[in-house]
């Protein structure tokens, strides 16, 4: 899917609130991710209703543990292409060398989660981390201040 596509149907599957980019490794499980995700709302003053959509790399957004985690908040997990997430990767702020390396991007998480929020979205939590996984935060350009 182009970038112009995968945002697009991103963005008009989501609905209004915070977008999650989740990065994982194959290992990590769906109780991980899920503590991960409320670890993250709670770091961004947000409830779990504020969760508009779950987004990853498109080649692990059907890995079974995000798909249980992003259900457990009612939500299916999108999946990004290499080149939407490449274009959003300037707009985020922290590089993992790990991650550069095999991805060509420095966090699939804040790629992830500003590729879905729409070209002009605003990341309102950087990536924090778990053991096994990474979430960032994303708002679309023009979202009010959530709670």
């Amino acid at each position: 899917m182009g970038l112009d596509q995968a945002v697009n149907r991103a963005v008009n599957e989501a609905k209004p609130g915070a977008v999650a980019g989740i990065g994982f490794r194959r290992a990590t499980t769906a109780g991980e991710i899920v503590a991960l995700l409320r670890r993250a709302l709670a770091a961004a003053g947000l409830q779990s209703e504020h969760l508009a959509a779950v987004a990853t790399a498109a080649d692990r957004a059907g890995e079974p543990a995000l798909c249980a985690a992003a259900a457990a908040f009612g939500l299916t997990p999108l999946g990004l292409d290499p080149a939407a997430l490449a274009a959003a990767d300037a707009r985020g702020v922290t590089r993992s060398a790990r991650i550069a390396a095999l991805r060509g991007i420095g966090s699939v998480a804040e790629a992830a989660a500003l590729a879905c929020a729409g070209p002009d979205a605003r990341l309102i939590l950087p990536r924090i981390a778990s053991a096994g996984a990474t979430c960032a935060l994303a708002v679309p350009a023009g979202t009010p201040s959530l709670p």
